[in-house]
């Protein structure tokens, strides 16, 4: 049970407002093949980039883009957009790991490749080895290959975090101005911080029982007893051991016959048992955020963040670029 508007449960049908139903169909072919009719999409310094490794990096995203595109068309533009993404971006890698190694002194300890092969084949492979030396016989890679390719990823993730943190701090003024020319960025919708007390309605079961129910609860509240305490002895709900704490909800996500008296509420305040065919709700509201601009002491750390990943984007692609220029890269 979830109470988001995409949630396909008994208290969301009850509380939200409905979504709409997407629909799937079967995973086009990605056209490597035509596009690459020699099997290399590219060749970076010694390494060639084969239509299999690009196939391997783009196959779990194609069932996304395909239900994002509006038409085949549009398919088709995301679909060669993806790949010549994951065909840079393996080019980059190569780039990358050249310049690790460009230094004598810089190696990646035996233990940490073991440890990742490890981690590897407890989470794609469930730990069984045979399922593991079968996917590697499926590429045609021996061991030995494939502790020089978790190498390289680890090179390469090392070198872009060490790049990221060259660019870790943003001055005050910063923040500020970006806060002054994008505050509609910082906009937040009324919401609340909701806890609540579901009682399911058994057969047969009338309001006025329900609402008994409820009101005894409401009694124990309002003699001084934390509303989540109650939550965990009485709610019937798939969060009952969570103190039936349902985060943050906009008003805008929940139906009216929910929203409307539950943010005519004040923080700490909980409202009157609401009756619905389902059962009956009592809801909490925990902490309140009006519709407004947030003041920028509640945004400061948004921004610096933000602003740091946009600093660190424009630094690793100057850094990129250099890289390029200076490397053998070769597109088919």
């Amino acid at each position: 049970m979830m109470l988001r508007r995409f949630a396909l449960v008994a208290l969301a049908a009850a509380l939200l407002i409905p979504a709409k139903a997407q629909t799937t169909s079967e995973t086009p072919n990605d056209g490597l093949n035509l596009r690459f009719a020699n099997g290399i999409a590219a060749i970076a310094e010694d390494k060639v980039i084969t239509v299999d490794d690009v196939r391997r990096e783009i196959a779990p995203l194609i069932p996304q883009i395909q239900r994002e595109s509006r038409n085949e068309k549009e398919f088709n533009e995301r679909l060669e957009s993806l790949q010549d993404d994951v065909i840079q971006q393996l080019i980059d890698r190569v780039l990358i790991v050249k310049e690790f190694r460009k230094d004598d002194k810089k190696h990646i300890p035996e233990s940490f490749i073991d440890n990742r092969i490890a981690d590897i084949q407890v989470e794609q492979f469930d730990n069984d080895r045979s399922k593991f030396l079968g996917y590697l016989r499926s590429r045609g890679m021996t061991l030995r290959d494939y502790r020089k390719e978790v190498e390289e990823d680890i090179i390469y993730r090392y070198m872009q975090s060490q790049q990221r943190k060259s660019q870790s701090i943003v001055s005050p003024v910063r923040i500020e101005t970006f806060y002054k020319e994008n505050k509609d960025r910082f906009y937040q919708d009324d919401s609340v911080r909701l806890r609540l007390i579901q009682f399911s309605r058994a057969n047969g079961e009338s309001d006025l029982e329900l609402k008994a129910k409820a009101t005894e609860v409401l009694n124990r509240f309002h003699d001084g007893e934390k509303f989540e305490d109650l939550a965990r002895e009485y709610s019937q709900d798939s969060r009952r051991s969570k103190g039936g704490d349902w985060g943050w909800q906009k008003r805008t996500d929940l139906k009216s016959e929910f929203s409307e008296p539950l943010f005519a509420l004040k923080k700490g305040e909980c409202t009157a048992p609401i009756i619905t065919p389902e059962g009956c709700f009592i809801l909490y509201v925990e902490d309140r955020k009006y519709a407004g601009v947030q003041p920028i002491d509640e945004v400061r750390d948004q921004i610096e963040n933000m602003l740091i990943t946009q600093m660190s984007r424009v630094s690793e692609e100057r850094w990129l670029e250099r890289l390029r220029r200076n490397g053998y890269v070769k597109h088919y």
